[in-house]
């Protein structure tokens, strides 16, 4: 079992940053990886920044790429996703997904989320 709780969002005007938070705990850490995902109001939950289980690799969706920086700390059972440079768009509930499948793309896990950070960008 893993438990996940986001942490970090909040009001930003455009242009500026904000670093979220995924606290995990139950099963070890580092034999997972773990992925970002958001989802604005009336649309279906995207996927945002994927990282695997040492962090050597990751992976991004193409609208965060060069905005976004996800990292874990795998000492304090936690990934982070630096956001620079939001946009309006970016406006979503944020959450958290482990031990999905991590190759050329995540394929999250169904029953590891959080339960979600809101992230609002004011133009």
């Amino acid at each position: 079992q893993v438990q996940l709780v986001e942490s970090g969002g909040g009001l930003v005007q455009a242009g500026g940053s904000l670093r979220l938070s995924c606290a995990a705990s139950g099963r070890t850490f580092s034999t997972y990886a773990v992925g970002w995902f958001r989802q604005a109001p009336g649309k279906e939950r995207e996927f945002v920044a994927a990282i695997s289980r040492s962090g050597d690799s990751t992976i991004y969706a193409d609208y965060v790429k060069g905005r976004f920086t996800i990292s874990r700390d795998n000492a304090k059972n936690t990934v982070y996703l630096q956001m620079n440079k939001l946009k309006p768009e970016d406006t979503a509930v944020y959450y958290c997904n482990a031990d999905g499948l991590f190759g050329s793309d995540y394929v999250p896990r169904i029953d590891y989320w959080g339960q979600g950070t809101q992230v609002t960008v004011s133009s």
